[in-house]
């Protein structure tokens, strides 16, 4: 299986049961609203979005390799943890980079929405179950 197809199948499934093994011990991520080292500390990330969040789902619109470069452009959606159940959404995309192993060794994400955009939406009062 191909990096790329591994990528597909995580991103169909997220946040569960995610490939972390697709990732390098000391990988660097990095998105608006974290910067850390390790793939423990992206597990935990990802542990925290799945306990978290309602209805979890990311939509990859593009996946492209370049040699040793992997661009993705996504969405992701989910229902915040509130009484108001906000439904929220962040359209980005994401830089991946392989290292000499074939692993990925550094993740950037970027959003198409400022954090305050994200902010708005989590404290909008509309949603369909109210």
């Amino acid at each position: 299986m191909t990096m790329i197809d591994a990528l597909k199948e995580d991103y169909a499934r997220f946040p569960k049961q995610q490939s972390y093994d697709l990732y390098a011990e000391d990988v660097y991520f990095e998105d608006p609203l974290n910067k850390f080292r390790g793939v423990q500390r992206y597990r935990k990330m990802i542990q925290f979005i799945q306990t978290w969040f309602i209805d979890t789902q990311m939509e990859v619109h593009d996946i492209q390799q370049q040699g040793d470069e992997i661009t993705t452009r996504w969405t992701l959606r989910w229902q915040a943890p509130f009484p108001w159940k906000p439904k929220m959404e962040i359209p980005g995309r994401s830089e991946l980079q392989l290292n000499e192993a074939g692993l990925i060794c550094s993740h950037i994400d970027y959003w198409d929405c400022s954090r305050l955009d994200v902010l708005k939406q989590a404290l909008s009062f509309r949603s369909s179950n109210i």
